[in-house]
């Protein structure tokens, strides 16, 4: 089992740029497939970034490839995600997630959450 926290969401303009932090408990981080999903109000939640255990490979969804990166810390249990030219349709709950396995991030499949941090993108 397995602990996540988000922080650094908040209100932006477009254009604008947020870093959130997912902080994760326990000694077996740097085993973990982590990644970011987002659920906008009235929509389902959907794929954003994943993360290889040892940081060296990501995938992205196309909405938001080429502005925004994922990368982790496993000495800090921490992963990130720096969104840049951010537009309103961003405007969701971004979660944190971990796969307690050691995969490609085209097999990551999202087992522990954390509670979601806001994110508001205005125009």
């Amino acid at each position: 089992q397995v602990q996540l926290v988000e922080s650094g969401g908040g209100l932006v303009q477009a254009g604008g740029s947020l870093r959130l932090a997912c902080v994760a408990s326990g000694r077996t981080f740097s085993s973990y497939t982590m990644g970011w999903f987002r659920q906008a109000p009235g929509k389902e939640r959907e794929f954003v970034a994943a993360i290889t255990w040892t940081g060296n490979s990501a995938r992205y969804a196309n909405s938001v490839r080429g502005r925004f990166t994922i990368s982790r810390d496993n000495a800090e249990n921490t992963m990130c995600l720096e969104m840049n030219s951010l537009k309103p349709d961003d405007t969701a709950i971004y979660y944190c997630t971990a796969d307690p396995r050691k995969v490609p991030t085209t097999a990551f499949a999202a087992t522990y959450w954390g509670q979601g941090t806001q994110v508001t993108v205005s125009s």
